[in-house]
C-alpha cells in the first residue's frame, strides 16, 4: 500500500536525541559531564631572578673572625655554542666571540679557576679561617662558593659546573642538602660582617706594601675582606675598600696574589 510520509514519526540521530540524566546500575553507559577530565596546570615559568638570601648567609654575615675573599670583574659567560651552553673562553670558541664582535683575550674564565684552586685548597681554608668567597662576574651575577666546595681540578669540568651554576642558580652537595654554590642578590657589601676591614689589591695602586707586615698590623678579632680582580686586564674599581694596595713592583696573576695572601696569614696564625 501507499505510505503517508505526513503521518510517519520523524527520524532522530544522535545528536538530537535526549541525553539520560542518570545511568542506571546495570547499564554501561557514563553520563557526559562524567568522562571530563579536570584541566591540568600550567607549568611555572621558569624565573633566572637570584633566590633570596638564606638564613645561613645572615648568619656567616654577623659572624666575627676569618677572611672573606672576593673575585672582581669574573669573565664567565655562557653561550649557545652548537647544541648546548658553554662558558666562553678566548681557546675553544675565538671565532664565535669575534662573530658577536668582541676580542677573545676578554674571556678568561680561567682566570677565575685558578683562583678559586688557590683560595679553597690553601691551608688557610683547610684550617677554618676563610669564612666565604664570592665571585662577581662582569655580568654582574654575584654567587658565593662555600669554603667545603672542592672546585674540580679539569677546567673542563670547570666550566660544566659553572654552566650548571648559572642555569639552575645552586649547586647542592652529593651528600646532603648543603648548597655548596649559590647565586646571590647584590651588592656583594650586604654580606659583609660589620666592622670588617676591606682591602682591595691591584698593580695599579699608589703604594707598594710589604704583605707579611701588613697582615700583622692587622687586628686578630676584626674580619678581613679581601679584593682581588679575576680578569685579563684592567684594574679593580670598587668604592667599598679602605685600603688599595699593592704587593708587589711587578704584575701578578690573581692566583699569584691570593698565594701570597695566604703564606703571609698562615705565617702570623702559624698554620703549616
Amino acid at each position: 500500500g501507499e505510505c503517508d510520509f505526513a503521518t510517519r514519526r520523524p527520524r532522530t540521530s544522535r545528536r538530537t536525541r535526549p541525553r539520560r540524566a542518570h545511568a542506571s546500575s546495570h547499564s554501561p553507559f557514563v553520563p557526559f559531564r562524567a568522562r571530563v577530565r579536570p584541566a591540568r596546570r600550567r607549568a611555572c615559568a621558569y624565573s633566572m631572578e637570584p633566590p633570596p638570601a638564606d638564613d645561613d648567609l645572615d648568619a656567616a654575615a654577623n659572624d666575627g673572625g676569618g677572611f672573606i675573599f672576593v673575585l672582581e670583574c669574573a669573565t664567565l659567560e655562557t653561550g649557545k655554542v652548537g647544541k648546548g651552553f658553554a662558558i666562553l673562553n678566548c681557546d675553544d670558541h675565538a671565532n664565535f666571540i669575534r662573530r658577536h664582535g668582541k676580542q677573545p683575550g676578554d674571556y678568561r674564565p680561567d682566570i677565575c679557576h685558578q683562583a678559586l684552586l688557590a683560595i679553597l685548597d690553601s691551608p688557610l681554608n683547610k684550617a677554618g679561617k676563610v669564612k666565604a668567597v664570592y665571585v662577581n662576574t662582569q655580568k654582574n651575577v654575584l654567587f658565593k662558593v662555600s669554603p667545603k666546595t672542592r672546585v674540580p681540578r679539569t677546567f673542563k669540568r670547570f666550566c660544566g659546573l659553572m654552566v650548571q651554576l648559572l642555569q639552575k642558580l645552586s649547586i647542592r652537595s652529593s651528600n646532603g642538602p648543603e648548597k655548596l654554590m649559590q647565586v646571590v642578590k647584590q651588592p656583594v657589601t650586604k654580606y659583609f660582617p660589620a666592622g670588617a676591614r676591606r682591602v682591595g689589591f691591584s698593580f695599579s695602586a699608589p703604594e707598594v706594601k710589604k704583605l707579611p707586615e701588613y697582615v700583622a698590623s692587622l687586628p686578630d678579632d676584626v674580619p678581613v675582606v679581601f679584593t682581588v680582580g679575576a680578569m685579563a686586564h684592567g684594574k679593580v674599581d670598587v668604592a667599598y675598600t679602605d685600603d688599595f694596595i699593592s704587593v708587589s713592583q711587578y704584575p701578578l696573576s690573581a692566583a699569584c696574589c691570593i698565594g701570597r695572601i695566604c703564606n703571609a696569614l698562615e705565617q702570623k696564625f702559624d698554620i703549616v
